[in-house]
């Protein structure tokens, strides 16, 4: 296994420096040498075994998916210096981008469907080729065929994870209170594994407010109020930095639970907007729109209810993000984020509400009425209401998938490594809704993150648990 192990890392080493090479002269060891590019890799050569250095050649043949190292710096931070400090798994880790036998990439673009394939680690691979291209557990395979005399490489531009176990929660056994804040998208979902997790046994205090992203991070980094704060955002640096000022010092882990569509709807009595284009949107949402044959000459000269969420909303920051925000040529006004505020604010008659529930209720009650909010909360009123395609892509679960629709963006929950060690029992509900989360997410109505989400989700909670 050592020797699989040398001959893994090594050929990591070599990845990038020879892409388009379709041939090495010399085995794996003696490529290795000349290259010599990659720090990363070259540091886990050390950290793995003091017999990695005389163990260099093998005899193969293997194939070999090899991250750059672009590819581990994308990491979160702490993950490679975890890794580094902890031989067994990041002998798995690097065993797991390792198979028998040295397949070429033709052999790969002849697959139908799907496959999985077993590897050096013990777990499999799921290997998948369409016509973008080839992919390994949804990581995209960047150059092919790069061969030395005992094996073939891979170029991949993501680091693969093998699965990642919790150890069981028994919530019967979990004391003390909870307190989560934040997004109203997120809500929800928080929720359900809330109610999942006294279903199961939890008899202490647990609260989630539903006050938007940035509220819940206000809570979060500079009340140092909250042991959650749910986001549908990524969080800013202007909170990290806040929640690094606190007395009792904050570095917020995102954990990564779910997708979301966020979805353009109109009243089930419009009968003619189907779909708008980014930059129908932004004239609608800067105020350059305010009849809607204005959008499109057949439209009805109607005036527009335009209806959006609060400015203390993720979905509100994110949305003027792909919109006011985005590159002219995107179809937006490349607007800084206080002139996108500025403008949206300025839209004559806007109503905004941090309550999804109103916003529901306003673009149902007028079929000149348009909104925007999470997929879960128009599903929940898809009697009353219809979801716009955005640039011709309507918001499906195939085309979040696909990474199709143009206004998908991922859901998190952000804790603290000392929240979780001064409180275990919520380390011990992360945990069980990281366990769970698949079950939570379909329960909510929004998509699944991939199996690598999931698994470098609660890579990051063994991280900064030391009591796992």
């Amino acid at each position: 296994m050592l020797k699989k192990l040398l001959v893994l890392v090594v050929v990591l080493v070599l990845a990038l420096p020879f892409v388009g090479v379709q041939a090495q002269d010399g085995n794996i060891a003696e490529v290795a040498t000349s290259a010599g590019t990659f720090n990363t890799l070259l540091a886990a050569v050390g950290a793995a075994d003091p017999a990695i250095a005389a163990a260099l050649t093998g005899e193969g043949p293997l194939t070999v998916f090899a991250p750059t190292d672009d590819a581990f710096a994308a990491l979160p931070a702490g993950v490679v210096d975890y890794l580094l400090a902890n031989p067994d798994l990041l002998s798995q880790v690097l065993l797991y981008h390792v198979v028998e036998g040295a397949v070429m990439s033709d052999t790969v673009m002849g697959m139908t469907e799907a496959t999985e394939v077993a590897t050096l680690a013990g777990a499999p691979i799921t290997v998948a080729a369409s016509d973008m291209g080839v992919t390994i557990d949804g990581v995209n395979v960047t150059a092919v065929d790069i061969a030395a005399t005992n094996g073939v490489i891979h170029v991949i531009d993501g680091v693969l994870l093998p699965p990642v176990t919790l150890p069981e929660v028994d919530p019967l056994s979990v004391t003390g209170d909870i307190i989560a804040a934040g997004s109203s998208t997120v809500g929800p979902l928080t929720q359900v594994a809330i109610d999942s997790f006294i279903s199961a046994g939890y008899s202490g205090a647990i609260t989630n407010d539903s006050i938007g992203t940035g509220a819940g991070f206000e809570r979060f980094c500079e009340a140092g109020e909250t042991d959650i704060s749910n986001a549908s955002r990524p969080i800013r640096d202007s909170e990290i930095e806040a929640c690094a000022a606190l007395a009792t010092s904050r570095t917020p882990i995102g954990f990564l639970v779910g997708t979301d569509a966020l979805s353009v709807v109109v009243s089930a009595q419009n009968d003619f907007v189907e779909a708008l284009s980014i930059a129908q949107l932004t004239q609608i949402y800067s105020g350059a729109a305010t009849t809607w044959d204005q959008v499109d000459p057949s439209f009805p000269a109607e005036a527009i209810q335009v209806f959006s969420p609060g400015s203390d909303s993720g979905t509100f920051d994110y949305f003027l993000e792909e919109t006011l925000e985005a590159d002219v040529e995107d179809g937006g006004l490349g607007l800084e984020a206080e002139a996108a505020e500025a403008a949206i604010q300025g839209v004559p008659g806007i109503q905004f509400s941090e309550d999804d529930n109103v916003l529901v209720s306003g673009v149902e009650g007028s079929p000149f009425a348009i909104g925007y909010f999470g997929y879960a909360f128009y599903i929940e009123n898809a009697d009353a209401l219809r979801a716009v395609a955005v640039e011709g892509v309507a918001p499906t679960a195939a085309a979040v998938e696909a990474n199709e629709y143009p206004l998908a963006r991922p859901l998190f929950i952000y804790s603290d490594a000392g929240i979780l060690a001064a409180k275990p029992q919520v380390a011990s509900f992360i945990n069980y809704y990281l366990t769970n989360d698949a079950d939570f997410v379909d329960q909510v109505g929004y998509f699944q993150t991939s199996e690598r989400t999931n698994r470098l989700a609660k890579l990051l909670l063994v991280i900064n648990m030391p009591m796992m």
